[in-house]
């Protein structure tokens, strides 16, 4: 009985990533419509109607967009801790009392026979969270929407067999992009997004001896590519010693095309 993981979607217009054993499905975030959302599952050959339920990380539309909708939809349970039900709820339209669980920050919950452990991060959202998904000796990290990578967060995911990791931007390409500073420095603060040199000196520090299997994830369409940031976790990770394509296996994750399902 495996723990398996498809990124649906990553990067600044929608986020959201399935879990799965042959007991449990499970959907973190829905950041695209509907429609998409569904497009997604169609890609990976399965449906939402599947789903035992959906895991938001916090209320950011880029990961709440389509939450709503596939609910009342697929008569889904949405469980988020209480700030963020608070920020989110007008914005998901009307769910019906007995969809909505309350699953809060710093507490593993157990979802038929997978252990999720909630964990906070930095970001500039009520109260965001991610997970590390526990299953018959298996552990998955979903570390994304953070300013930087905690001791605490490093503590808690050392050991995953497989992460999904923000790299998001190139810090060169962000300070010379387009935006505004104002936009800029909320980035590129302790409530923004992790770069990808930064994303690769945390990995460095919570990587084991263990085979690992790395998706760089939340790209910015504007400061960042999928070549570059491969790259640069690539060469920090073997410039400490780690075996890139060994023992340490970078996979891209993509907007608008999901990853294939695979074995945790």
């Amino acid at each position: 009985m495996s723990l398996r993981v498809s990124v649906l979607a990553s990067g600044s217009t929608g986020n959201s990533i399935y879990v799965e054993t042959d007991d449990q499905c499970l959907l973190i975030d829905a950041g695209l419509s509907g429609k998409k959302m569904e497009q997604c599952f169609e890609q990976i050959k399965l449906s939402p109607s599947k789903l035992n339920g959906i895991l938001v990380t916090h209320e950011h539309s880029d990961h709440v967009k389509g939450v709503g909708i596939l609910a009342r939809k697929y008569k889904l349970p949405i469980y988020a801790n209480t700030r963020t039900w608070k920020a989110m709820e007008n914005g998901l339209g009307k769910i019906p009392v007995e969809q909505k669980f309350h699953f809060e920050t710093g507490v593993t919950k157990s979802f038929g026979n997978i252990d999720v452990e909630s964990f906070g991060v930095s970001h500039d959202a009520a109260e965001p969270m991610f997970f590390t998904f526990h299953h018959n000796g298996r552990k998955l990290s979903i570390v994304t929407d953070t300013g930087y990578v905690s001791e605490r967060i490093k503590g808690i995911t050392k050991g995953s067999n497989s992460f999904v990791f923000e790299s998001n931007h190139d810090m060169d390409m962000l300070r010379m992009g387009k935006y505004p500073w104002s936009v800029k420095r909320r980035i590129l603060g302790d409530e923004g997004h992790v770069s990808n040199v930064d994303a690769a000196i945390a990995l460095s520090e919570i990587l084991t001896d263990d085979p690992v299997n790395v998706y760089l994830a939340h790209l910015s369409l504007d400061n960042n590519m999928k070549e570059l940031a491969r790259m640069t976790v690539h060469q920090t990770l073997e410039e400490k010693g780690y075996e890139i394509g060994k023992r340490v296996k970078l996979f891209d994750t993509d907007p608008f095309n999901p990853t294939p399902l695979t074995a945790v």
